[in-house]
């Protein structure tokens, strides 16, 4: 693989049980680079350890006045040169094409992961951490799969070099096969702590990213509520929490790189010391002593890798763990075979609540539903530079012969070509609906997979399934680019882009953009990565004209209007029904807006349909309901019901409350009653 092959045609499916077994499985799939790495730097190693040979053969020539011997030492030092050049050249070069095509390699892995479990990542792991290993944590990877082979290229060159000098000059050589290994092994004790210092300090710089990474992203929510210093404080506090790590393990290491120059210096100085008593006593030539003294000096060079492995390793085995355990989290496909056939009749939805008819929607005002081809939530981007949390995959996939969507947990039947809108007791339940009715169930406790007419969602290919279902959570997401780019996704042709603009009321915002352009072309205007630049109602508009534009045959949506205002939402409610009509929408929704312009309205509590019907119809006969809608407290019930006034005998004139709210819009009126 070469630098210039990337990416990947297919990264291969990883060994992500442990840290230490992804690193060893990206070094097996990178075993003809390891190679070739390992042949350089036999080459070049070898040639820097043949240099003392051709100096103890130089001076040996001098003292014995031989001038054919001293110009064939001039010959082998040439050779050793070009070695040494070629083999260094080729060894950086092989080396760092190994390191980037296995950081490119993790990337990938990365991001397909990422695309793969969508939104149910940042459930399992910090927004952060993902951010963490997919910048930092590749180069630390990559740099130890490089090393490996590098690493053994130097120590085949020590024990040949060692085996060498045995046989050259016995009685200097031994001393050197005995002392290379204690030189070599001599920092083993301190590695452990040194390991456990480098994993400390890894682990606060990857809390540190997180903080940050987590912060940047809601510093205009910290802003609005006086936040800002607080975070900022609690980074520096972190910061200085990495740099005091970093320290420690910069003098442990800094130990590790004194011992390891304070050993080969002894074992010159004992080498040199013997062989001055050889020598004077005859047994050893001069130009033997100087072969030895210099190999002894150069071997400090390949001797050197033994602490870069170790320091290589203790660096990325945190990033490998960081990484396994991203690449090993898995979407639970499982589950779909919990669901009987049987139970599933997209018509019918015996004992939960949902038989209420789909049809009118009496004095609600009217109009149909949603959806063409388009995808589930999970987080792909369709390289437009754009992404609403929510994938999108290839439009109009043949899965299934009729829109019904259908939840077993809690009996919610979805009709198609319908507009139904959700209402759940708590936030957090609407979210988790949500992603189950894409087809995502929580990952960490199985449930009967959701139905699309006759097929399991989760029994499909993802791809199917995401070109099926189309989910937009509460928080949509927008890359960088431009708006004409945020726009581009694959779509079924029906719905035009202005349409979607127009109906989710976007104007305001193509104004806006207007100005930022340079020929006033609001689709050529640049949007910031994650829409910094817009408000939160803006990013919503723009994430929910996107979806339409999608035209997906079910069209998901969770809590679409929650930045805009009262009057910009109920003209939303009327485009959406207006542009979805025919199409199979459910909208996870408790503003009455929305509500009140569905066609079928689905009351969720506890994990239960508890109520169906229609808005108006469910707000004056569903206390429970009217409770979520209009956040009504116990004590507004009672007084609205005529409990809580009236004169001293429990006559007199009494009052209602009415409180609705729509959006960010609060209204509240007091009616009088006989």
């Amino acid at each position: 693989m070469q630098i210039s092959d990337l990416p990947y045609a297919d990264p291969g499916v990883p060994d992500a049980r442990s840290g230490p077994r992804f690193l060893w499985w990206l070094g097996r799939n990178q075993l003809g680079g390891q190679l070739k790495a390992l042949a350089w730097g036999l080459l070049h190693f070898v040639a820097v350890m043949t240099l003392p040979y051709g100096v103890g053969l130089a001076v040996q020539a001098v003292v014995e006045r031989s001038g054919t011997r001293l110009a064939l030492a001039g010959v082998m030092l040439v050779v050793s040169g070009i070695g040494i050049a070629l083999g260094d050249t080729m060894l950086h070069r092989t080396a760092v094409t190994n390191w980037i095509t296995a950081a490119a390699r993790v990337q990938q892995l990365l991001a397909r992961r990422t695309a793969h479990l969508g939104s149910a990542l940042t459930r399992r792991v910090a927004a952060g951490e993902v951010v963490a290993v997919s910048t930092g944590d590749v180069e630390k990877i990559g740099w130890f799969v490089e090393a490996v082979s590098r690493f053994t290229a130097a120590a085949l060159t020590v024990v040949v070099v060692c085996v060498g000098l045995v046989v050259y000059q016995p009685d200097l050589g031994l001393v050197v096969a005995v002392g290379v290994p204690l030189v070599g092994l001599g920092v083993l004790p301190l590695l452990p702590r040194a390991t456990r210092l480098a994993d400390a300090q890894r682990e606060k710089a990857g809390k540190a990213t997180e903080l940050a990474s987590d912060t940047v992203a809601g510093l205009r929510v910290l802003r609005g509520i006086g936040g800002e210093e607080l975070f900022l404080d609690r980074y520096r506090r972190a910061s200085q929490d990495v740099r005091r790590a970093a320290v420690r393990s910069a003098r442990m290491w800094s130990l590790i790189t004194a011992v390891q120059v304070l050993l080969p210096g002894l074992l010159l100085i004992a080498v040199v010391w013997h062989g001055l008593g050889l020598v004077r006593d005859g047994h050893v030539a001069v130009g033997e002593l100087v072969t030895v003294y210099s190999a002894v000096m150069l071997l400090g060079y390949p001797l050197r890798h033994f602490e870069e492995i170790a320091m290589a390793y203790s660096f990325s085995r945190p990033s490998a763990k960081r990484a396994a355990r991203v690449l090993s989290l898995q979407r639970d496909s499982s589950v779909g075979a919990e669901v009987t056939d049987g139970s599933g009749d997209s018509g019918d939805s015996a004992g939960s609540g949902d038989s209420a008819g789909s049809g009118d929607s009496a004095g609600s005002g009217s109009g149909e539903s949603s959806g063409s081809g388009s995808t589930s939530g999970s987080g792909s981007t369709s390289g437009s530079g754009s992404t609403s949390g929510s994938g999108v995959g290839s439009v109009g996939a043949p899965v299934r012969a009729t829109g019904d969507l259908y939840d077993p947990v809690t009996g919610l039947l979805a009709p198609e070509g319908r507009l139904t809108a959700v209402v759940c007791g708590d936030p957090d339940e609407a979210g988790r609906l949500a992603e189950r009715l894409g087809g995502h169930a929580p990952l960490d406790t199985p449930v009967p997979s959701v139905r699309l007419g006759d097929t399991q969602l989760d029994a499909l290919p993802l791809d199917a399934a995401r070109a099926a279902v189309l989910v937009q959570d509460k928080d949509p997401v927008l890359l960088s680019g431009t708006l004409r780019e945020l726009l581009d996704v694959p779509a079924s042709g029906q719905v035009a882009v202005a349409d979607a603009l127009a109906a989710a009321e976007c104007a305001d915002v193509l104004d806006a953009l207007a100005q930022n352009s340079v020929d006033d072309d609001p689709m050529e205007a640049p949007i910031t990565e994650r829409g910094r630049s817009l408000s939160g109602g803006q990013r919503q508009r723009l994430a929910l004209a996107r979806s339409l534009v999608t035209d997906p045959e079910v069209l998901v949506l969770d809590e679409p209007t929650s930045a805009v205002d009262s009057h910009t939402e109920a003209r939303i409610a009327d485009g959406l029904r207006a542009l979805r009509r025919g199409r199979t929408t459910v909208v996870c929704t408790s503003s009455p807006l929305l509500l009140d312009r569905a066609e079928r309205v689905v009351f969720v509590h506890e994990g239960e349909v508890a109520a169906v019907g229609v808005h108006r119809e469910l707000v004056h006969t569903q206390p429970r309901y009217r409770a979520v809608v209009t956040r009504e407290t116990e004590q507004e019930q009672q007084h609205r019901t005529g409990n809580g006034s009236g004169g001293p005998d429990g006559s007199g004139d009494k009052t209602a409350a009415r409180v609705g709210t729509t959006g960010l819009g609060i209204e509240i009126g007091i009616e009088e009653t006989a």
